[in-house]
């Protein structure tokens, strides 16, 4: 199975109330930048480029948290990054409302990300 094959039957057989949500930020993520590439690890949906850079975690029912594991994250300023890591960030999505809200944020911190990670940046 390709990287694309294991993440369709991922999100088929995924059973979590926030579902539609994480589709939703799947979209996004995927559209920040043409040269990101999506694949399963550790048992979610991860992006990267020449890194990794995120990750979902969906341990929790009632919050998708997006795990940006990217060293060069901590460089990077935003409301939607929270945690004080030596070498990661968290993002939490607790409803629809909230990823729409987030939505142009989360763009342009991955697009930041793929940049001080030597992936290129789309301005």
């Amino acid at each position: 199975m390709t990287d694309a094959d294991k993440v369709i039957a991922y999100m088929q057989a995924l059973d979590h109330p926030l579902k539609a949500e994480v589709e939703l930020l799947r979209d996004i993520i995927r559209s920040a930048h043409p040269g990101l590439s999506e694949r399963i690890k550790w048992n979610a949906p991860s992006y990267y480029t020449q890194a990794d850079l995120l990750t979902f975690n969906l341990h929790d029912k009632k919050v998708i948290r997006l795990i940006f594991h990217h060293p060069a994250i901590v460089e990077i300023a935003s409301p939607l990054l929270r945690g004080e890591y030596k070498d990661r960030r968290l993002a939490f999505f607790e409803s629809r409302a909230a990823v729409e809200t987030q939505r142009e944020e989360l763009v342009r911190v991955v697009r930041e990300l793929i940049g001080r990670s030597g992936g290129g940046l789309i301005v």
